[in-house]
Formats: structure tokens, C-alpha cells, sequence
């Protein structure tokens, strides 16, 4: 059964539900989304770099896990359940902490698919290593902020589009 994502208006109020691959073509239909950042107790993050199988902005790097809410589910609920599903990590889902949330539209040139969503910022705590779902994530490492910010500013294009904003959100946060 096709996944459904929640469709928004411009001030975040639910308006209905839309096909998830639906709602990323057409120009794209702002819909809910998160963002899971998940730090270890070193302080270091945990990125993924998504697989190749996937519909848009695929082989990219990326916080630990993105996705969206199905309709009547709760954000840090998803969270939980996506982070298991990409990661095979279970966590609970009172562990996620919201941080903030922003709103951006991204066009992937290599698919046509654009991402419009009202994005959630998650934070929560992992220590080991993931057994990602190989269709979902390509690779997973972690990294010191340092690192991230050296590598960001050499190659930012090897990163998702969401990624430095939702990286801006959790640094107003902290």
C-alpha cells in the first residue's frame, strides 16, 4: 500500500493527504517532514549517505534519518519508527527531542521530484552502530562537527539540500 505524507498550508495547518510520491511531483506540495539528528556520547553525529535505490537525491550525504509523518501519527512517532526502518535502531520515540522546524523547496534535477516540506528537527541519542536497510542507505558513518564543517564547506553539493539548513535549526537550539 502506497505511503501517504500530510499536506499543508503556508501557516503549518493540516489540509489533507496526498500519495507521498504524489505530493513530490507537480512543483511539489508542501507537506510535514523531520529530520532525525542522533549524537553519540562522544558528541559525535550520525550521517548516512542515502542509497542509490532511492526516488530523489539519491548517493548523498545526510543527518541520520529524513522522512515524513503518515496522516494521524505523530512526529517524534515517526521519527522512531523511520530511524528503525533506515537504521535498524530502535529508539524510543519520547527520546526525540524537537528543536525547531523550517520550511524549504528543493528540485532534484536527477529525478524531477521536489521536496517542499515544513520540516521537524529531531534530536536524540545512539550509541553502537546501525545495521542500516541497505534500500534505504547507502553508507553511514560518524563524524565530529569539525570534520562536517570542513567537508561542508569543501563539497557541499555532496550533501542533501535539506541538510546544512536542518544542521542551522539544531545550532540555534544549542
Amino acid at each position: 500500500m502506497p505511503e501517504h505524507v500530510v499536506l499543508l498550508d503556508a501557516d503549518g495547518n493540516e489540509v489533507g493527504e496526498m500519495e507521498k510520491l504524489a505530493a513530490h511531483r507537480g512543483g511539489g506540495h508542501l507537506h510535514r517532514a523531520f529530520s532525525v539528528f542522533l549524537f553519540d556520547q562522544d558528541g559525535r553525529m550520525l550521517l548516512q549517505r542515502r542509497a542509490s535505490s532511492k526516488h530523489h537525491f539519491r548517493d548523498l550525504w545526510t543527518n541520520s534519518c529524513c522522512s515524513h509523518p503518515r496522516p494521524g501519527e505523530s512526529v517524534a512517532d515517526a521519527g522512531a519508527r523511520r530511524v528503525g526502518q533506515e537504521l535498524g535502531v530502535t529508539i524510543e520515540p519520547s527520546t526525540l527531542r524537537e528543536v525547531g522546524s523550517f520550511v524549504y523547496r528543493a528540485e532534484d534535477d536527477g529525478s524531477d521530484l521536489v521536496e517542499h516540506e515544513w520540516d521537524h528537527v529531531l534530536v536524540g541519542r545512539f550509541d553502537g552502530d546501525p545495521d542500516p536497510e541497505p534500500d534505504e542507505v547507502g553508507d553511514w558513518r560518524w563524524v565530529e562537527r569539525i570534520s562536517l564543517d570542513a567537508e561542508l564547506a569543501a563539497d557541499p553539493a555532496g550533501f542533501t539540500p535539506w541538510f546544512s539548513l536542518a544542521l542551522a535549526v539544531l545550532d540555534d537550539a544549542r
